[in-house]
């Protein structure tokens, strides 16, 4: 059989694809566009009682929750460039936008942590007065509600459509959540006289913040260096082999591009099996792995023969190679010799 070229297209039908696409991305805008509104809610409410009673430890927390929720921003920038179609510079298209959205926000939970640290040593050595405790108490609890309902929102669908960058952005959410248990400590230092109470409490949120940093950071990491879990590609593998027109599976890469996995598979057929019957099992094994395997967006599937498996079939011997070289460069020599007489 004559090799069979890469096959990653369809045949005259919808793409089964662009609807799991479509789908997860459209989840992806849904659940950011939510977590703005019901941020932008709790904000609001932390900024009528900061104008009713001038706290200014309340004030902190209300501009800490409006900057963070434009973490959304480049998250919902990421989720709308995946509708675009690649094409131009970027032919494997823009899932690699959701995966640097992901890495802006493990950056601003970094900052959230140092900025924790920051203040929270600061009221150790200049502990100050907290007014109106019980109202503070209630902004605080308000805020930590906001945000946590948001956190379970953005990691509950980024889990379901495999959003590394979404994920991380709901925790993000849940150490803004963390940030306004902080401002209830000083409330509740306040009313029990213990002032120390609230840095206290900050450093220790400050080390939460860190674990859950860590902890957001291990996928999205894993998405940047094409790391993809074993599961994956052993269901890649199975699928495959399950076509009996497939003798092995000798090869398997896949990757995450945003939240979905790009793959090449390798896979032999019969040697004696036509060029268009091996383009036939191709397309089979193609449109079964992505029927089978969860958020896969596009597969390549490359043929060869049974005599010649995998890259054996384009690997030349190294021994075989010298000595084409070696031939090439005395005919090169040879060739300078006849144009090029020397005289004695």
């Amino acid at each position: 059989m004559a090799h069979d070229h890469d096959h990653g297209h369809s045949h005259g039908t919808v793409d089964p694809t662009l609807f799991k696409s479509v789908s997860a991305t459209e989840s992806g805008i849904r659940a950011v566009k939510w977590s703005l509104i019901v941020l932008g809610l709790t904000a609001i409410i932390q900024l009528v009682i900061v104008f009713m009673t001038g706290s200014v430890a309340l004030l902190s927390d209300t501009v800490h929750n409006f900057g963070d929720a434009s973490t959304a921003v480049p998250l919902w920038i990421a989720f709308a460039l995946m509708r675009r179609k690649p094409g131009g510079r970027f032919t494997y298209g823009y899932g690699r936008v959701e995966d640097l959205a992901g890495l802006i926000v493990l950056l601003v939970i970094l900052a959230s942590a140092v900025i924790a640290v920051y203040t929270s040593v600061g009221r150790l050595i200049n502990p100050t007065q907290i007014d109106f405790p019980w109202v503070l108490m209630a902004a605080g609890f308000i805020g930590f509600a906001g945000n946590e309902a948001v956190a379970i929102l953005r990691i509950r669908v980024g889990r379901r459509i495999s959003s590394a960058a979404l994920i991380a952005d709901g925790y993000h959410a849940r150490t803004d959540g963390l940030t306004s248990l902080a401002v209830v400590a000083a409330a509740v230092g306040a009313l029990a006289g213990f002032s120390l109470l609230d840095p206290i409490v900050g450093l220790i949120i400050a080390a939460l913040i860190l674990k859950l940093l860590v902890t957001a950071a291990k996928p999205v990491f894993t998405h940047l260096l094409d790391g993809i879990d074993s599961e994956t590609v052993e269901q890649i593998r199975a699928t495959a082999n399950s076509n009996p027109e497939v003798v092995s599976v000798s090869e398997i890469r896949a990757r995450w591009s945003g939240h979905e996995v790009y793959a090449d598979v390798s896979i032999t057929v019969r040697g004696n099996l036509e060029v268009s019957g091996g383009h036939g099992v191709a397309a089979a094994v193609e449109h079964a792995m992505l029927d089978a395997v969860p958020h896969l967006g596009r597969v390549m599937v490359h043929v060869d023969p049974e005599t010649s498996p995998g890259q054996s079939f384009h690997r030349r011997d190294a021994h075989e190679y010298q000595s084409d070289r070696q031939t090439a460069v005395h005919s090169h020599e040879t060739v300078i010799i006849k144009n090029n007489p020397q005289t004695t």
